[in-house]
């Protein structure tokens, strides 16, 4: 076995431990100890590296030489808390509900956040991450203390049954389908992950830019063009010259702007306060003309592509409806990689059938999973994506890194820094 780690325990000098890591462990990883001149040894589980514990006091081990204070029944005891987690005593003895601390993602879909969640946590065993189907969560979330929904939606008589529960959480922004009022009945907080500071709005901006050089280039004639071994059809179109108004200039709306700015389009968009905190200094450099929710039909008339970016919220569902559509340009293009429920469907497919609409790009759909028999999948023009905007290695690698440090900071009772509550 490769990367033996000899100490000194305790108070009994004379004993000594021998510690040994898996050869692929030893040879596959390496890291650097605190002193250049220490060189670099086998990459250790975070409980086995005891400069990252200095406050684990009556013991020594001696490493290259140097002494390095380590009590290895400590370190074990917090089975791998990194330095920001790092407090004496067993965990279990200070979150108030246990040795576990158990996290629920709800439904098969998305599943890399739980896949990437269990990775980042798997050197912390009093962190339980399990996932379950749709139906079941009703069933066992009185077990659990935190709940990431992906797309159930949890209602007041789920939130009545999670007797545990301290945090509901989306794997994103989007808490459309939490019951705010009723977690904050039962003193459970509600959280999102900012967009801005994960990659989700950077990922969902960039499929913004792909739906619609899809839908310009018109993506399902060019592989119908392959399949026929034909050369030099269709004739698309450029986004170099056109006006696009986003709908919704938040995180998302906002990396969109900037994404779509080299092309050389005019650039308008709506957003309920200009005035607020959120927005880049530089924002006039992104938006030609900006508007409240009252101008959105006045600058669907002047733009060639809409892209929906806002939040769904009891005021924006269908908010894209026959008014507005019919405001739109005779042969522009909608896109959407917000939620589905923003368009309405009627609206949409009817404008799609009479060519009033000349392509449509989503990303999010009506219903979901999305029926792959759908009508409005029988125009030439509709591009659909399964819902994978902001499935992104950068993206989904950094929200799992978030639910990870909140289920550490909630077992170990301390501020919780990567999330946002709205309760």
């Amino acid at each position: 076995m490769a990367g033996a780690i000899v100490g000194r325990l305790g108070r009994h000098p004379t004993s000594l431990l021998l510690l040994t890591l898996p050869r692929h462990a030893a040879a596959h990883h390496r890291l650097h100890s605190p002193s250049s001149s220490q060189g670099t040894v086998p990459h250790l589980p975070l409980f086995l590296r005891p400069w990252r514990f200095p406050s684990f006091c009556p013991a020594a081990a001696v490493l290259h030489g140097r002494p390095l204070i380590y009590n290895p029944l400590a370190a074990v005891a917090r089975a791998g808390l990194p330095g920001q987690y790092s407090k004496m005593g067993d965990p279990s003895e200070r979150n108030g509900h246990g040795a576990l601390t158990r996290v629920l993602f709800c439904g098969p879909y998305w599943p890399a956040s739980t896949n990437y969640t269990r990775e980042y946590l798997q050197d912390y065993p009093f962190i339980q991450v399990d996932e379950v189907g749709l139906e079941q969560v009703p069933d066992v979330i009185h077990s659990y203390h935190i709940c990431v929904v992906k797309n159930k939606r949890i209602d007041s008589d789920i939130i009545a049954k999670a007797t545990q529960m301290k945090i509901i959480m989306q794997y994103g922004v989007g808490l459309e389908g939490v019951d705010v009022n009723a977690a904050t009945e039962h003193k459970i907080k509600v959280a999102r992950i900012p967009g801005s500071t994960t990659g989700n709005a950077v990922s969902c901006a960039e499929m913004a830019i792909y739906l619609t050089l899809g839908i310009l280039r018109k993506q399902k004639e060019m592989d119908t063009a392959v399949n026929r071994k034909d050369l030099g059809v269709p004739v698309g179109d450029t986004l170099f010259g056109k006006t696009i108004l986003i709908l919704g200039f938040g995180a998302i709306g906002i990396e969109v702007a900037k994404r779509l700015r080299p092309f050389g389009v005019k650039i308008l968009a709506t957003k309920r306060n200009w005035s607020s905190d959120t927005l880049p200094s530089y924002v006039d450099e992104l938006v030609d003309k900006k508007g409240g929710p009252e101008d959105m039909y006045e600058f669907a008339g002047e733009a060639n592509i809409v892209i929906a970016c806002m939040t769904l919220t009891s005021e924006t569902i269908g908010i894209v409806d026959h008014k507005f559509v019919s405001s739109m340009k005779k042969g522009s293009y909608l896109v959407n990689i917000a939620r589905g429920r923003l368009l309405d469907y009627k609206a949409v497919f009817d404008h799609l059938e009479s060519g009033h609409l000349a392509g449509l790009g989503i990303d999010v759909a009506w219903m979901e999973p999305f029926d792959p028999e759908d009508p409005v999948l029988k125009f030439p023009n509709v591009i659909l994506t399964p819902h994978v905007a902001g499935v992104t290695e950068y993206s989904y690698r950094t929200m799992a890194k978030s639910v990870g440090d909140t289920a550490l900071q909630l077992h170990l009772g301390e501020a919780f820094t990567e999330v946002e509550f709205v309760n």
